[in-house]
């Protein structure tokens, strides 16, 4: 039997890096992002109905989706945001069922779901044990600009979007914070994944440590 445990964390958080290290572990990791972006790539229906619902300005040049355009639609209008969910939502639910089934086909005892909106969008019972990484909103801020280029204004609107860490942090069974150095949050990642392994009987010398 293959279990499925969730990853998740807010912008600027360190839940990416935890995911590489993990990979770097060689624990089969599924990007609940990467999945949505296969989602709506060119010549998909789900880009299709993207186009049909937001116009074809959300679509660039090249037939691909132009995600700064359409993030200037949905991010203050819930409605519009329910809308594009409902079109992503349940293909990034089908494509993970799949790499899920072609995982455990090949024996894997152990796949982790990097999933941002984990907690927002139901899941976390499904998905347990759930690994929350949490860092303090400076850090955060000061991430997100470093990262994107983004202005102090814009970063600090992008994680006021996010349901706040502190209420994801409630519904985690590990916490790993994330104020330290990369090699302190790899180390801690470390930690937490052989801990896993022992609560659900798996041996985690099929995780090595490099």
């Amino acid at each position: 039997m293959t279990h499925v445990f969730g990853l998740t964390g807010g912008i600027g958080s360190g839940k990416s890096a935890v995911g590489r290290r993990f990979r770097e572990r060689k624990l089969p990791v599924i990007d609940a992002d990467q999945l949505a972006r296969e989602a709506v790539a060119p010549g998909s229906a789900g880009l299709e109905q993207i186009r049909a619902e937001f116009g074809p300005g959300v679509i660039d040049a090249r037939g691909e989706l132009d995600r700064a355009a359409l993030a200037r639609i949905v991010f203050n209008d819930d409605a519009a945001r329910r809308k594009l969910n409902a079109i992503t939502h349940p293909r990034v639910r089908e494509l993970t069922a799949l790499r899920v089934s072609e995982l455990a086909g090949t024996g894997e005892p152990l796949v982790c779901y990097e999933v941002p909106l984990l907690v927002e969008s139901g899941m976390a019972e499904a998905l347990r044990p759930i690994v929350v990484v949490s860092a303090p909103e400076a850090l955060q801020v000061e991430r997100v600009m470093a990262r994107d280029g983004a202005s102090e204004k814009d970063a600090r609107a992008r994680i006021a979007a996010q349901m706040p860490l502190s209420e994801k942090v409630k519904v985690a069974d590990y916490v790993i914070d994330n104020t330290g150095s990369l090699a302190a949050l790899e180390q801690a990642a470390d930690t937490v994944l052989d801990q896993i392994c022992a609560r659900l009987g798996v041996d985690p010398a099929r995780y090595p440590r490099r």
